[in-house]
């Protein structure tokens, strides 16, 4: 928990501010351990044949966002750089992570796979942002070098917004073929 190093360099003013410091260190560290259990929850052999552990894992992946990494990222969300425009996308993905991770745990509580499905989908598509952005960051500064606060004003909704337009593509690929062969969807 050092408050020298990289990221944290530059944000010299908020870490001054003991709710960003628990809000970072929190996002963080959660964060990380969110990308490791949401890989597990697609493994069909853990999701089919070990149901128990899929269901734990699901429960601290939820507790987790909706409790400890989710509201964390809001809070950093109102320091980010990049002013307004970095600051809305990330207030948008940290209420979006939320409420899909939300959605797809009230929505396995009815007995609806389906929507749990999709929603679950949306939800891990948007834990990855963090790679994402550091995925496209590197790729538009190498191709284009353009200074530094415009990159991240752009990769801010590159992160997440490519993840879930992708998120929707596996979705509705997913379920159109399950509805070709006659597996009906809600």
């Amino acid at each position: 928990m050092r408050f020298d190093v990289a990221f944290l360099r530059i944000k010299y003013e908020e870490i001054l501010l003991l709710h960003y410091k628990i809000a970072f260190f929190v996002h963080v560290y959660t964060s990380i351990f969110l990308v490791l259990l949401g890989w597990t929850q697609f493994l069909e052999n853990i999701r089919r044949k070990q149901k128990d552990i899929h269901q734990l894992i699901g429960k601290i992946y939820i507790f987790l966002i909706v409790f400890l990494s989710g509201p964390s990222g809001l809070v950093m969300s109102y320091y980010a750089n990049g002013g307004v425009i970095a600051q809305t996308s990330f207030v948008i993905l940290s209420v979006l992570w939320m409420y899909f991770t939300y959605r797809s745990y009230a929505f396995i509580r009815k007995g609806d796979f389906i929507n749990h499905q999709k929603f679950a989908i949306r939800s891990f598509a948007l834990t990855l942002s963090a790679i994402s952005l550091r995925l496209f960051k590197y790729i538009i500064v190498f191709l284009f070098h353009p200074p530094p606060m415009d990159v991240y004003r752009i990769v801010s909704w590159l992160g997440w917004g490519v993840n879930l337009i992708i998120a929707e593509i596996i979705i509705f690929k997913l379920f159109i073929k399950s509805t070709k062969n006659g597996i009906k969807t809600k």
